[in-house]
């Protein structure tokens, strides 16, 4: 069997059933193996860091590893961003490139990168593969890695010739692999751990996109339940606990709720479950540490320890832990702690009855609209990235797409369609960007079009990269430079260049009617949104408390 035709029969033994892609000289013979395959769809995007982020979008959503081919030199580069994104949010994904011939390695051949070099920082693991007899085991062994313990990104680099070499290939079923039994150290430490929170009076669990990709939620409401703990959740960890939960109190970080933020800086015992105490979480790393002990509960022992020291660290399988932290009985130490967060929740509500149309009210509109209904949520990055997570109500796991670590614009309409390509008709999704992402990645639209996916945009037109200026606002004495959109783009006409309806507004009731008119149809929607420009809230000053806040005029 030919290298080629071997690597299409180990991809759907693997169970890939799609992989989005861009075609090249190198990863050609790749393309002509798929050419009969009905059990793979293989979908071209416009460019192939769209491609890295759709096959992300698409794990995000499913749990399954993602895939993604591009050909080498530009090709093989222009993964690089995409790639990154996953890796600073632990998503499986499978970056297969083809490369020059094995005799041109090393000689400068035309589009010759080494791609190895350039995502050593970014992977979890990268190959290149000069063996034909070695194609099939390492491609196992990539899925392997990409999706056990802490999941991440691993690239497969394949010279020319090897997609054409005889390739000896034998069906293998893969077996999931079960989380090994905890021994009597780490059975000491989770005690600790469970005495800890059991004398807490005033205890917080924060709960990141770990608890997600263990599939742990309802271990985690089980946790809160029993101890009766508020939850915070991390920008990843939305949906890892219903909001309309009683126990969850929002989203906490530099841009989070107050009431989640004031929850954290005054608890004595914060227990984190999957999340890396980021710097966008914390603020100020002293203060946020003052006065406060910590659990710390994450599948890589490598974070534990790492921004927060001396915490309680319990690194392995998340469902395991989470069981071990509930054998002793609670107290019943939290009713008081319990008045203080829902004191905090109706003090700092928002009001959304100011009358006219913007980012919060429109959020809180979608939330209510979509409640129930089988819809997942795809952002960019900037302040709507923030007013999403602070407005919409994330009710499921793997329903919250966004880029966290890297902070990636142009995420998320490539994230949506694979996403949307994942989800068939049986749930919709709903893609919130910036002006400035659209101008990034808007080009997919043309995918969607083609493919019929029933994406909804909307699009928070304010003429501005309204992050940056808020930035500039509270950082550089309102210096604004390099942040204004002044040259006006029509999204409207954008959109329908490529044959998907859209429509702009710029009211309350015309943002009601269009959503009611893009929810009823089967098909591709933009919506345009005409905003002043204005500014994020909270958030919470540089080298602050957590509960430290900007105040803006």
């Amino acid at each position: 069997m030919r290298g080629a035709k071997a690597v299409v029969e180990c991809l759907k033994e693997q169970g890939v059933d799609t992989i989005f892609g861009y075609p090249g000289g190198m990863n050609l013979p790749l393309y002509d193996a798929l050419y009969d395959e009905r059990n793979i769809r293989q979908i071209v995007t416009s460019h192939e860091q769209c491609a890295a982020h759709a096959a992300d979008g698409y794990a995000r959503a499913t749990g399954k590893v993602g895939v993604c081919l591009a050909t080498s030199g530009p090709g093989a580069t222009n993964l690089v961003t995409g790639i990154a994104t996953a890796f600073m949010d632990s998503i499986p994904m499978v970056a297969i490139t083809g490369q020059v011939d094995t005799g041109l390695l090393g000689r400068d051949a035309f589009q010759e990168t080494d791609i190895l070099g350039i995502t050593m920082p970014v992977t979890k693991h990268n190959f290149k593969v000069k063996d034909a007899a070695k194609l099939i085991p390492t491609l196992r062994e990539a899925f392997d890695i990409a999706r056990s313990g802490r999941p991440g990104p691993v690239l497969v680099d394949i010279p020319l010739d090897l997609f054409f070499a005889d390739v000896k290939y034998e069906s293998c079923i893969y077996e999931e692999k079960t989380p090994g039994k905890p021994d009597a150290d780490f059975l000491i430490c989770a005690a600790e751990a469970a005495e800890a929170i059991r004398q807490a009076r005033k205890p917080v669990i924060i709960a990141g996109g770990g608890v997600i990709y263990a599939g742990a939620s309802k271990e985690l409401a089980a946790l809160a339940e029993h101890y009766g703990i508020p939850v915070v959740q991390t920008l990843m960890g939305l949906g890892s606990l219903p909001q309309s939960h009683p126990l969850c109190v929002g989203f906490a970080g530099m841009h989070g709720h107050k009431a989640a933020n004031h929850a954290i800086a005054e608890s004595d015992v914060v227990i984190a479950l999957g999340s890396r105490f980021g710097d966008r979480q914390t603020g100020n790393v002293v203060k946020y540490m003052k006065g406060t002990t910590f659990i710390h509960v994450d599948i890589d022992p490598a974070e534990i320890d790492k921004n927060i020291p001396s915490s309680i660290g319990l690194a392995g399988d998340m469902k395991t832990i989470l069981h071990l932290l509930m054998k002793p009985e609670s107290l019943h130490h939290t009713e008081e702690w319990l008045k203080s967060i829902r004191q905090w929740r109706t003090k700092y509500a928002y009001d959304y009855d100011a009358g006219d149309l913007s980012v919060p009210w429109a959020m809180h509109h979608v939330a209510l609209a979509t409640a129930g209904k089988p819809y997942s949520f795809a952002t960019d990055v900037g302040q709507h990235q923030m007013w999403a997570a602070l407005h919409l109500r994330i009710e499921e796991p793997r329903s919250w797409l966004t880029s966290g670590g890297l902070g990636t614009m142009g995420f998320g309409l490539p994230a949506a369609m694979g996403a949307q390509v994942a989800y068939g008709r049986s749930r919709r999704v709903i893609h919130i960007a910036g002006d400035g992402g659209m101008r990034m990645t808007g080009n997919e639209l043309y995918t969607i079009a083609r493919l019929k996916l029933p994406v909804i945009s909307l699009v928070m037109d304010n003429c501005a990269l309204g992050m940056i200026r808020q930035l500039q606002k509270v950082m550089y004495k309102e210096r604004y430079i390099a942040c204004e959109l002044a040259h006006p783009m029509d999204f409207v006409a954008y959109a329908k260049s490529f044959g998907i309806e859209a429509e702009a507004v710029q009211t309350q009731e015309e943002f009601i009617r269009a959503f009611s008119r893009a929810m009823q149809a089967d098909e591709p929607r933009v919506i345009v949104l005409k905003l002043a420009k204005s500014f994020v809230e909270p958030m919470i000053k540089g080298g602050a408390r957590l509960n430290e806040f900007v105040e803006f005029k």
